[in-house]
């Protein structure tokens, strides 16, 4: 599959670097253009292409992987999502918590980007552990998973099993993305390993 991520820092690579891994092609952009690229995708090899950020947006699944002050340009002046997949990556360390009925940072995303079925997924580990083989530890690595739209969500997540991950399933936008949102969430930093004997 081809899947587009905007932003080439440190979790947009590591993820990249996953799926070239699995056979996948990765198209990942930054703000300073594709040409300033060549290094990286010497680095990561066949598979990985540099592109503008239209061309990343364009993929069936696009991940965003940019810091959390950079979010609202990186989403502008893109193409209709028209149902595409949006995979929230990033983390705002700076705000609080949302309060009760206060919208999680995914679901500001989500107002960001209408037409686009957004998930909030790869942000809970640190970049060296999503850049490491998922296979640890006689089991694979836990990947939380949480959006609005059930078929995004099996989309995605047979992407991940197909990497080796163990993706877990936390529900909503609302509910879930707070387990795993930077600031108040509990599921965040902890490097969780499922054991196959608990398949």
């Amino acid at each position: 599959m081809r899947i587009g991520i905007l932003g080439a820092g440190a979790i947009g690579t590591a993820f990249a670097r996953r799926l070239v891994a699995g056979g996948h092609e990765a198209v990942l952009s930054n703000s300073r253009g594709p040409e300033t690229l060549a290094g990286l995708m010497d680095e990561l090899g066949p598979g990985a292409s540099a592109g503008t950020r239209t061309e990343a947006a364009r993929a069936d699944i696009v991940v965003l992987a940019v810091p959390r002050a950079q979010v609202a340009t990186a989403l502008d002046g893109l193409p209709d999502w028209d149902g595409r997949i949006l995979v929230d990556a990033t983390n705002d360390f700076a705000a609080p918590p949302p309060g009760p009925g206060q919208a999680t940072t995914s679901e500001q995303v989500a107002a960001l980007a209408p037409g686009a079925r957004v998930l909030k997924a790869l942000n809970h580990l640190f970049a060296a552990s999503l850049a490491a083989d998922p296979r640890q530890a006689g089991g694979q690595r836990v990947l939380f998973v949480s959006g609005d739209d059930d078929a995004a969500k099996k989309a995605f997540t047979a992407v991940l099993d197909d990497l080796g991950y163990a993706p877990i399933d936390l529900g909503g936008l609302a509910a879930g993305g707070r387990l795993h949102q930077a600031r108040g969430g509990p599921l965040v930093g902890h490097d969780l390993v499922r054991l196959a004997s608990a398949r």
